[in-house]
C-alpha cells in the first residue's frame, strides 16, 4: 500500500531533506507548511520501506508523517463523521495513548481544544473503544501516539506521527554544553559546506561545543544511519513489520566503513570538551574525532585544503552583552594564516559580526537556530595579504 508521507523540516532545511531522499531513491517535492506547525518540509509517497528508511537514514528532518486523511469541514459534527472513516486501526489499537496537536487557521473551526477532542472521538469511534488523552512531552517516555491536525480554510488535513521524539534525537547526544546546536542543523551545515560530498577532505570545527558538528561529520563520513540507535512511534503500529526492520538495520550496518578523512574538533572550554568526546563514544565515532582543549588561537589544523564547519558564539545565549567583534577578527586572522585555500561555513546571527572575519562570503543561507533568525556564511579563505 502506498503512503502519502511528508517529512518536516525547519526552515531552510528542505533542500537538504529532498537531497537525501534522492539518495535513498526516493522522489519527494518541497512544500509549504502553514504557520503552526514545525516548519516547511518534503512531500513524498512509498510503502512501509519507505516510512522505515527515512526514519533511519533521513539527517535534517525533524520527524516523518503519514497523510491520513484530508476533506473540507465547516462544523464539528461533520469534522468527527469524517475523521472516523480514516484507518484509525493502522496506527493505533483500540484504548491506546493519544496526543493531538491542532493549529487553526481562517476557519469556521477556530478552536484548537475542541479540535483535539472531536478528533480523538472520531478515533474512538472508528476504533469501538475511546484512546487515552494524554500529552505529548518527549522528556517523559513512553510516548503516546501523535496526530498532527491543520485547519486551513475550513479544509483539514489529518496526520500520524511516525517518528515519536523529534529525529534530531539520535540517541548519543545525552550531555550538552552551552547552547547546544541541533543535530539536524549541523548536517544541514555539512551538506550546505560542500563537505558531505568530500568526507575523505580535513575537517575542522573551532569551537566544537559538545562535539555535534564533528559527530555528524563522523557519522556521514562512516555512511552511519542516524537513526539506528533510537525507537520510533511506528514501532508501537499494529502492522509493525519488525522482520522488515531487522533487515534494514542490517542493511545499513553492512554499508558503514571507517571515516576516510581527519576530523578536528577543539573548544576554549575543558568542560565542554569532555562533554563532546562523550557524546562521541556514545556514538560510536571517538576514534575518529580528535579533540583538544585550545583557544581558536592555538588551532593545528592537519594538511589541507579541507573545511571549517563551526558555530561561534554570537553573544545571546553565550557570552551575553560581551562585545565579540575581536574574536571575529582574530577567527578570521587565524584562519588566514592557517587554513590559507580552505572553505568556511560559518553559523552566525548577524553579517556585521561575520563582516569581522573579513572574509568573503559567496552566500548567506538563512536559518534558525534554537528559533533565532541566523544565516550560514559560505566561503573561501584567503591568504594573510588577501
Amino acid at each position: 500500500m502506498n503512503l502519502r508521507l511528508f517529512a518536516v523540516t525547519a526552515p531552510g532545511l528542505e533542500p537538504f531533506a529532498m537531497r537525501e531522499l534522492a539518495g535513498l531513491g526516493i522522489a519527494a517535492q518541497a512544500e509549504a507548511v502553514d504557520e503552526g506547525e514545525e516548519g516547511g518540509g518534503v512531500a513524498f509517497e512509498g510503502g512501509l520501506d519507505a516510512l522505515y528508511r527515512a526514519n533511519l537514514h533521513l539527517r535534517t528532518a525533524s520527524r516523518v508523517l503519514v497523510r491520513l486523511g484530508d476533506f473540507y469541514a465547516a462544523g464539528f459534527p461533520e469534522l468527527r463523521k469524517k475523521a472516523a472513516r480514516l484507518p484509525w486501526e493502522s496506527y493505533l489499537a483500540p484504548g491506546g495513548r493519544l496526543a493531538v496537536r491542532v493549529t487553526c487557521h481562517k476557519s469556521k473551526l477556530y478552536h484548537s481544544g475542541a479540535v483535539a477532542e472531536r478528533i480523538a472521538a472520531a478515533a474512538g469511534d472508528r476504533l469501538g473503544k475511546p484512546p487515552e488523552a494524554a500529552r505529548f512531552d518527549e522528556s517523559a517516555p513512553p510516548l503516546p501516539q501523535l496526530v498532527v491536525v491543520r485547519l486551513l480554510h475550513d479544509h483539514c488535513t489529518i496526520s500520524v506521527d511516525s517518528s515519536g521524539a523529534l529525529l534530531h534525537r539520535r540517541g548519543y547526544r545525552l550531555e550538552t554544553a552551552k547552547a547546544p546546536l541541533r543535530e539536524t542543523l549541523a548536517a544541514a551545515m555539512l551538506f550546505a559546506s560542500g563537505w558531505a560530498e568530500n568526507p575523505s577532505a580535513p575537517l575542522l570545527d573551532p569551537f566544537c561545543g559538545s562535539g555535534t558538528i564533528a559527530i555528524e561529520a563522523a557519522l556521514m563520513a562512516r555512511r552511519a544511519a542516524p537513526g539506528k540507535q533510537r525507537r520510533f512511534a511506528f514501532m508501537d503500529w499494529p502492522g509493525y513489520d519488525d522482520a522488515r526492520w531487522q533487515a534494514l538495520l542490517a542493511q545499513a550496518a553492512a554499508n558503514e566503513r571507517p571515516a576516510p578523512g581527519v576530523i578536528q574538533a577543539s573548544d576554549r572550554d575543558a568542560g565542554a570538551v569532555r562533554t563532546a568526546q562523550a557524546n562521541a563514544e556514545r556514538a560510536g565515532v571517538a576514534g575518529e574525532i580528535q579533540f583538544d582543549c585550545r583557544a581558536v588561537s592555538g588551532i593545528q589544523p592537519p594538511p589541507g585544503p579541507g573545511w571549517v564547519v563551526t558555530n561561534p558564539p554570537y553573544g545571546v545565549r553565550i557570552s551575553p552583552g560581551r562585545d565579540l567583534r575581536d574574536l571575529y577578527a582574530q577567527f578570521g586572522n587565524v584562519l588566514r594564516a592557517h587554513c590559507p585555500g580552505w572553505e568556511l561555513a560559518m553559523l552566525c546571527s548577524t553579517p556585521y559580526l561575520a563582516g569581522h572575519t573579513r572574509i568573503r562570503f559567496e552566500r548567506a543561507l538563512p536559518l534558525l537556530n534554537g528559533g533565532m533568525p541566523v544565516k550560514l556564511f559560505v566561503g573561501r579563505v584567503g591568504a594573510q595579504s588577501d
